[in-house]
């Protein structure tokens, strides 16, 4: 008789940290203990604390441990799984927690990092097992499938839908149920389901995320979806660098044909629809629409004036309906639970949930779910639990390359689409990059910058030419060489390019640097003015001082300078050659007196 589950992260992020040996040494110990029959290992999707991985819950009792290791596998087991003795040294320590709590006697569901969040897209991530269909069943999974197949015409499925006020999560936030009305408005002879699983901003990780935890839901969705707008067949569209979700999404299908949940005559109707995958090669462009379509038909990925749209002429010139991951995620349940319950959480234009990429400067990176209409404020001090180090805050970035950075005066922003569009960003697939005092807001924008010229499809003028002289004029600027002139062409060729260019993702590219501008135009007039880096980040503006009150002459800093930039006798204060520094940051590294600072 089981009477303890171990539950093993099996995410990209946990498996980076070496979860997999994990489980092996789990798999190993229990064995020698001879408790084969009383302990079951699950590997389980992504629990959202990415930065305690690799992370394992033990249940009934919900222990959380993180950062393991194999060696740490004994003492669990031991202790544990064998004489109910929790090992407090190993479990998760809550960073708003008095270190007098009996973490025993805390709930996870307490913590900081999980009290406010609301599960709906991630509501089994990190509990089932998504590589058995078995487990998403008893999760009420296929359900909602069934219930739209016998109980409900395809108008009353939309309608409930469009009642919900789900909006696409895949940074638009068009209202999900409209689009599917305009697929199932189009006659033809053959129509097209697409999930979008090309998630390219950078620090984003939800949809993959989801894929890789709960595979089953997206491909009752898309079935749900083919049966509302007269579909015969799915596509899922996904990067080929995603290899555990592509494998897990694989399984799904398979399992799914098994069943008889995908295929011929699905729950003895006469509805039929079939899933495939489509591989992408990584491009961010692929992200939109009519990229995306043209990347799966073999043709180079760049976007298209519309309309038609793709519900009007899609793939293969059908009609298309394509939503991304996590608003597929949302479907069934909301199928299940209702119209009105979904609408009752969240802001008036904005229903629901939202899942967030966490990532940054924050002491709880990792993957969250909150309610539309959380502040920032919440998020960043809340959930994530504060910035590192006891640092300043200074920005986030929301949106990734097409959002902008927000500021302390935003921290009490409710995160909604309307709301990050007023403030200068946008909500993007939700990406969320926290940002300390030590950032340079200048290099960040060109850290985008940069991205996107590299991404650009390079059909129409604006993103291709006029991204290109962004950069260059950013490169100018954090190099020293940048003038007053400089930072007032900046601006209106942003302004140009949001204006002009072909699809959403170029005309939305400049956000970075125009919300920077508008928020830290002092650090913009240092660079150019003053020609210094306020933050101390940008090479070309910066200098390496040794302070000889400090400096003990250990020679270690000039032993490692990869240049000989600097000299000196032992245990005689030394002196570094500005002309010759490349401002590696080595000797700060290795200094172990604090002597040598940047100005």
């Amino acid at each position: 008789m089981i009477r303890s589950q171990v539950l093993i992260c099996g995410g990209t992020g946990c498996t980076s940290y070496g979860s997999k040996l994990v489980r092996e040494a789990f798999e190993r110990e229990i064995s020698a203990k001879g408790l084969l029959d009383e302990v079951k290992i699950v590997g389980t999707g992504c629990f959202g604390l990415c930065g305690y991985g690799p992370v394992v819950i033990v249940y009934p009792d919900g222990t959380f441990y993180g950062k393991l290791t194999p060696e740490d596998v004994p003492e669990i087991v031991e202790e544990h799984l064998l004489k109910g003795r929790v090992v407090t040294r190993l479990e998760y320590k809550d960073v708003n927690m008095t270190p007098d709590i009996d973490l025993s006697q805390v709930s996870l569901a307490d913590t900081t990092f999980y009290k406010t969040q609301k599960r709906i897209a991630l509501r089994n991530c990190g509990v089932i097992d998504p590589e058995q269909i078995d487990e998403y069943i008893a999760m009420d999974g296929y359900r909602a499938l069934g219930k739209c197949l016998t109980e409900m015409t395809p108008q009353q499925v939309i309608d409930v839908v469009l009642d919900s006020g789900l909006r696409g999560r895949g940074g638009a936030g068009f209202p999900t149920g409209r689009k599917w009305s305009f697929a199932a408005a189009n006659d033809a002879d053959q129509k097209y389901v697409c999930c979008n699983a090309d998630e390219g901003d950078p620090g984003a990780f939800m949809d993959r995320s989801i894929l890789e935890g709960d595979p089953h839901s997206i491909v009752e969705a898309m079935a749900i979806n083919g049966y509302c707008t007269g579909a015969t067949k799915g596509l899922v569209y996904i990067r080929a660098e995603y290899p555990l979700a592509v494998e897990r999404l694989k399984i799904a299908i398979r399992q799914a044909k098994e069943y008889g949940l995908l295929g011929e005559n699905i729950f003895g109707t006469d509805f039929s629809f079939d899933i495939e995958i489509r591989y992408g090669a990584g491009a961010f462009v692929c992200g939109e629409e009519t990229a995306l379509i043209h990347s799966m038909e073999g043709l180079r990925g760049e976007a298209t004036v519309k309309p038609p749209f793709p519900s009007e002429q899609g793939y293969k010139g059908c009609p298309t309906n394509v939503n991304n991951v996590e608003t597929y995620a949302n479907v069934p349940v909301i199928l299940l639970k209702g119209a009105e319950w979904f609408s009752s959480i969240g802001t008036e234009k904005s229903k629901g949930t939202k899942v967030f990429a966490l990532a940054g400067k924050v002491n709880n990176v990792g993957l969250i779910e909150v309610p539309m209409g959380t502040t920032l404020r919440e998020v960043i001090f809340g959930i994530g639990g504060g910035i590192k180090d006891g640092k300043k805050f200074k920005a986030v970035q929301t949106g990734g390359p097409s959002g902008g950075c927000l500021t302390e005066k935003h921290l009490d922003l409710p995160i909604d689409y309307d709301n990050l569009l007023a403030a200068g960003s946008m909500m993007g697939s939700g990406g969320m990059i926290v940002m300390d005092e030590d950032d340079c807001m200048v290099a960040m924008a060109k850290f985008y910058l940069d991205f996107t010229v590299e991404e650009s499809c390079g059909k129409c003028a604006p993103c291709r030419i006029g991204n290109k002289r962004l950069h260059e004029m950013l490169q100018k600027i954090t190099s020293g060489n940048g003038t007053i002139e400089d930072l007032e062409r900046l601006r209106n060729l942003a302004g140009v390019i949001k204006d002009t260019a072909l699809c959403g993702l170029g005309q939305t590219s400049p956000n970075p640097v125009l919300s920077t501008m508008d928020n830290f135009y002092d650090e913009y007039l240092a660079h150019v003015k003053e020609k210094r880096c306020p933050s101390h980040q940008c090479r070309e503006l910066t200098q390496y001082f040794i302070n000889p009150e400090k400096c003990k002459g250990c020679t270690l800093c000039a032993r490692m300078c990869p240049v000989n930039a600097i000299t000196g006798d032992k245990k005689v204060p030394h002196v570094i050659d500005p002309q010759t520094c490349i401002r590696c940051g080595s000797c700060i590294e290795r200094c172990k007196f604090g002597a040598i600072y940047v100005h």
